[in-house]
């Protein structure tokens, strides 16, 4: 009994002495390796492949053997006015359509959050544009746009507004009416996040905000602001960096004209690609459109763990 005793004792004091090393799973890397392996073979494999080809000259129609150029792609590409051009307007698209996509999401999404009748049906209809692909939405915006049977031009000369214009051929209404279809695609799923997250604040904080006579604006200001903001930001920063790298509906409804008024960076690349064969120069361009929204995560990121930390 007393040598049990010390035997309890001896290994009871080692095993309180000694740290538990990590504990190894290996197991746990065949239940990953199902969702770990389409995520390199459709993800990171062709983003490497990319990269890789972004320094050679390759291009479509050769008969030579690709060469490897090193930067000469991306010393041409920066003095390509053509591509900055499109950088630029990818740019304008970019915050053209987030911002006010977030505004007007934010507005429905506190409508649809009310007690109203009919709400369900409300909250159905307004995720309509999701449902639909882009390829969709363009063709009907299209005919939407027609300057000869469109119903927008039919409406502006019902009202005796004047007999309506061209809307995706001018060169000063092409980009805004492109805007106007990114911002009615893209409002549906902005909504549904804003709404989960109006959904997720307490509603004990709005009732005693107003018995201290707070108003809506003030309620909105001191309680569901501060509740609805990580969401506001995640969202935003989703779809500023998804509306950068447009390509469909860009492509639908305008091809890139007029007169490369609404060639974004993606479209660029594109033509460059599979119209001029260039896939050295095109996979370049997809670099630094890479890097952009990398240093945009990491900008976004960064955010975020500075307002974690003062949290």
């Amino acid at each position: 009994m007393g040598v049990a005793t010390a035997t309890k004792r001896s290994g009871g004091a080692t095993a309180a002495g000694r740290r538990p090393g990590p504990v190894r799973d290996h197991g746990a890397w065949f239940l990953v390796l199902p969702a770990l392996i389409p995520i390199l073979v459709l993800s990171v494999g062709p983003l490497l492949y990319g990269i890789a080809l972004a320094f050679t000259d390759s291009q479509s129609g050769r008969t030579q053997a690709t060469q490897w150029v090193g930067t000469l792609n991306f010393q041409d590409l920066l003095h390509d006015t053509l591509f900055w051009d499109s950088f630029r307007i990818g740019l304008l698209w970019a915050v053209g359509v987030t911002v006010p996509q977030f505004l007007l999401a934010l507005g429905l999404a506190l409508l649809l959050n009310e007690k109203l009748r009919f709400r369900w049906l409300a909250r159905a209809l307004a995720i309509i544009p999701w449902a639909m692909p882009e390829v969709v939405v363009g063709i009907m915006w299209r005919l939407v746009y027609n300057p000869d049977a469109g119903i927008l031009n039919e409406t502006i000369r019902d009202l005796g507004l004047g007999d309506g214009r061209d809307w995706l051929t001018g060169l000063a209404t092409a980009l805004p009416a492109v805007i106007v279809v990114g911002i009615w695609a893209g409002m549906p799923q902005t909504t549904v996040a804003l709404l989960a997250g109006l959904q997720n604040t307490p509603h004990e904080l709005h009732e005693a905000a107003a018995l201290d006579g707070a108003g809506a604006w003030r309620r909105f200001r001191t309680v569901t602001w501060p509740a609805l903001r990580p969401v506001a930001l995640a969202i935003t920063a989703l779809n500023f960096i998804w509306n950068f790298n447009s390509f469909a509906l860009v492509y639908v409804l305008t091809n890139g004209g007029p007169g490369g008024r609404t060639r974004l960076p993606m479209l660029f690349a594109y033509e460059e690609a599979f119209r001029y064969g260039q896939f050295g120069y095109a996979a370049a361009m997809g670099c630094v459109m890479v890097a952009v929204i990398s240093v945009l995560l990491a900008l976004y990121l960064v955010g975020r763990l500075k307002g974690g930390q003062d949290r």
